[in-house]
């Protein structure tokens, strides 16, 4: 549907939306000066007074320092009287929005006096979409019906928000930067996202999906930022929480296996403890968070048949039974040194043990002769390790701050691969070991100056990363693992950054302009003997522009536009160089010669507030140079696949975003999201350079695709609320195919007991077993489709208390 067309049929349906306006925590201040002298003034009386009727809001008078705040002023048209003896009554209009939290009125000049405006705040329960529409919050406790789950499966329910391959996408798009409490960390991967499906969702307060992030940010993931934010208590005196999730999955067979493999997963156990403790006492705020989470899964059962130009017919399964024991500590200390100043010193450890049993059998065309039997067992640990240390000054002006970070994260990750070859006439055995250990150090400054109508940020951020790997091959007779393919490599990764963001708020208009400019110094170097790559790298210095425009149509009513640029620097595993051997047949590759992938992104968005509800909008284009996409090829005289990484043509995603809000009644509200996008790749050519050199084309691609989510909230009675979710994905183009369309349904329940103090929930996720992954590949000389039955039925029970 052209664009304008939907802009006008999303905007019809806007204008039938009954209005309801909002209220944000502002703090207001100032200082008061003589006009002539430029003496400060002291004890000036000031009153705020609304405008509409000259009612009295409240009053304060200035301090030594000729210095006055307002603190809780509900945004709206003001004017502040001040008065002294000896000087003249003065009148000052001002405008409380509600985009910054502070605003400095700056020097208010009287004739023989002076002023100062102090902050004002205004505190409400955070709302859905933030004023600025560039955010969305989550509180993960309101999601009933992925309680107990981990992350990655909390964030299948968010609006927005899909999950492919293990792998979440915003608006149909992977290329996403996910945060740890504002924080880059190897324990979700630096610059992608790695490890959402074992941190327990327990451990998490809310989780923000940011579409247009602004200058502060990295620049690193075009389709938008996820921050999950831990929980941390401050009630004073020593206060936690305590929970045990358990819960059974693959409930049932859904498809039966190839013959003679092991069997597959089935009722496979989820156990999750979780413990949360605070203690909070005069300038001292102690915290500690811990959780364990156990799970067997039927990670991967996957069918797939491949046919090639020259006849041949291959039908093959991959069956993973998963056993995963994830545990995660973080605990520290906020000491308020004084009223000024404040540091927070914070440490996080986490270990992650992974044992993989694998089968993969290989039939031919009708399933009468078996080729190979490829069975592996993987046992991997990865341990990561992050200490952090946080300071912050609060000058004598309110909201005017100075925070300074250094963060230091170290990550190993020690892998082995045993692998049983088993072929008609022989059998051989096959290993491999990979040692990874990664070591970054951030330290930024960052500095906050609140403005008559706004603020101004500006910040430094410095990032070193190391990750020396090593790879050791140890091939068995008549092997097919490249043993040439291993040996060492070390990634090396510097980027100095400096940003500045201008804010601007008056009654009607409001803009933000932001620019990073960023510099980027990528090494990759390789051990010279490997058999296909050589060291490679690139760098640059790119400027990263955001703005936003908006206007309020009324106190209910608002429009934005959002521009912005950003990149996605290649990770380490997308370019490390060592075939993965996980499908025997079915290879992946990285790519040292990859290269970042710039976007830019227009999006014009809209929200009006109805009575119990909102109604949101948003459309948006997306164009990308240098498309980073796996690629599969073949070579000559070789049925095996490989899939590299790969720097394609131009791709193109545009876009609409609905998300309707409304509570029907007392008893049932819902939440309805619905995203439709049109997706197109250019037409492209390559080379692949592994195992040897090799041409790869392809024609454009392109689909009109979406998804929709129904959220369905009950409040069966005061203690009992229960929560229904459908999923409907629509089918999509993926790198060189197409997946097609996907639904699920999952339902779940609490009851409050102990007044309140405790939980019980009960809750089921695709009860209908409907959410079946199938994908169509095709390649120069072949083409695949593939059925992937995993684990996604799962049913957990669980309690929490608070104390």
């Amino acid at each position: 549907m052209p664009i304008k067309t939907i802009l006008l049929v999303s905007f019809l349906i806007l204008s039938i939306s009954d209005l309801l306006g909002q209220n944000k925590a502002v703090t207001l201040s100032g200082i008061t000066k003589d006009k002539t002298s430029k003496e400060t003034l002291l004890y000036v009386n000031v009153l705020l007074k609304n405008t509409k009727d000259n009612v009295l809001i409240t009053g304060t008078v200035t301090n030594e320092e000729g210095r006055f705040s307002f603190s809780n002023v509900v945004p709206g048209n003001y004017f502040l009287e001040f008065t002294l003896d000896g000087y003249k009554t003065k009148n000052q209009p001002i405008y409380v929005g509600s985009l910054s939290e502070f605003l400095d009125e700056g020097s208010i000049e009287l004739e023989d006096n002076a002023t100062i405006l102090n902050e004002v705040v205004v505190v409400s329960k955070e709302e859905l979409i933030n004023q600025k529409m560039d955010k969305k919050t989550f509180s993960v406790a309101d999601n009933i019906s992925q309680s107990g789950g981990s992350v990655l499966q909390t964030m299948q329910n968010l609006p927005g928000v899909s999950v492919q391959d293990g792998k979440v996408q915003i608006r149909g798009n992977d290329k996403v930067t996910v945060l740890i409490d504002g924080k880059q960390t190897a324990l979700t991967g630096f610059g992608n996202q790695s490890g959402l499906d074992n941190i327990p969702a327990s451990a998490i307060e809310k989780i923000e999906i940011i579409n247009n992030p602004s200058a502060k940010y990295d620049a690193n993931g075009n389709a938008g930022i996820i921050n999950i934010i831990y929980k941390k208590n401050k009630k004073e005196g020593f206060n936690g929480k305590v929970g045990f999730t358990s819960g059974l999955g693959a409930l049932w067979e859904r498809k039966e296996n190839l013959p003679t493999i092991r069997p597959q997963y089935s009722l496979t156990p989820k156990i999750n403890p979780t413990l949360s403790l605070n203690y909070r006492k005069n300038k001292i705020n102690a915290f500690f968070q811990g959780d364990y989470l156990y799970t067997e899964t039927l990670n991967k059962n996957e069918f797939v048949t491949r046919t090639y130009t020259d006849g041949t017919i291959i039908n093959q399964q991959t069956k993973r039974n998963r056993n995963t024991h994830f545990t995660t500590l973080k605990t520290g200390i906020d000491w308020n040194i004084n009223d000024r100043n404040s540091l927070t010193v914070s440490g996080l450890f986490g270990t992650e043990k992974i044992i993989d049993n694998g089968d993969q059998p290989f039939f031919n065309e009708n399933y009468s002769e078996r080729l190979r039997l490829w069975q592996f067992l993987e046992d991997e640990l990865k341990t990561t390790a992050m200490a952090t240390a946080a300071y912050q000054h609060k000058f004598k002006e309110a909201g005017r701050l100075l925070n300074i970070g250094l963060n230091y994260t170290f990550h190993r990750e020690d892998e082995k691969y045993f692998f049983d070859n088993i072929l008609p006439t022989y059998t051989g055995k096959d290993a491999f070991k990979l040692l990874s250990e990664e070591k970054v150090a951030d330290f930024n400054i960052d500095y906050i100056k609140p403005l008559k109508y706004g603020r101004f940020e500006t910040g430094f951020k410095f990032r070193k990363r190391d990750i020396p790997t090593n790879m050791q091959f140890f091939p068995g007779a008549n092997s097919p693992i490249d043993s040439g393919a291993g040996g060492q490599a070390t990634y090396k990764e510097i980027i100095p950054a400096v940003y500045g963001n201008y804010i601007f708020e008056n009654n009607k208009i409001e803009v933000e302009l932001g620019l990073r400019v960023e510099y980027v110094d990528l090494q990759y170097n390789i051990n010279p003997d490997h058999n296909t790559y050589k060291s490679d790298g690139y760098n640059y210095t790119q400027p990263f522009p955001n703005v936003r425009l908006a206007y309020k149509i009324d106190d209910s009513n608002k429009i934005s536009l959002f521009y912005n640029r950003r990149v996605d620097r290649p990770n380490e595993v997308d370019i490390r160089i060592f075939p993965k051997y996980d499908d025997a047949e079915i290879i992946k590759v990285g790519n040292p010669a990859l290269r970042p992938q710039f976007t830019n992104l227009l999006e014009l968005g809209y929200k009006t507030n109805l009575k119990k509800g909102y109604f949101y909008s948003a459309v948006y284009h997306r164009f990308a140079n240098a498309t980073i996409t796996r690629i599969a090829s073949t070579v000559p005289d070789s049925n095996l696949i490989y899939a590299i990484f790969q720097n394609a043509n131009k791709s193109f995603n545009t876009g609409i975003e609905m998300i309707f809000s409304q509570e029907i009644a007392k008893w049932y509200s819902f939440n309805f999201n619905l995203i439709a996008y049109h997706n197109q790749i250019n037409a492209f050519a390559v080379e692949n350079k592994y195992p040897i050199p090799n041409t790869f084309s392809a024609e454009k691609q392109d689909i009109f695709s979406g998804n929709i989510k129904w959220n369905n909230i009950l409040h069966l009675s005061k203690k009992v609320d229960a929560q229904v979710t459908a999923i409907y994905l629509a089918p999509d183009i993926i790198p060189q195919g197409k997946i097609a369309s996907r639904f699920s349904i999952d339902l779940g329940i609490k009851k409050s007991v102990q007044n309140g103090k405790g939980e019980f929930f009960l809750n089921a996720t695709d009860i209908l077993n409907t959410l079946v992954i199938r994908k169509q590949i095709q390649g120069l000389n072949f083409n695949y489709n593939s059925t992937d039955y995993n684990e996604t039925q799962v049913v957990r029970l669980g309690y929490n208390y608070k104390f």
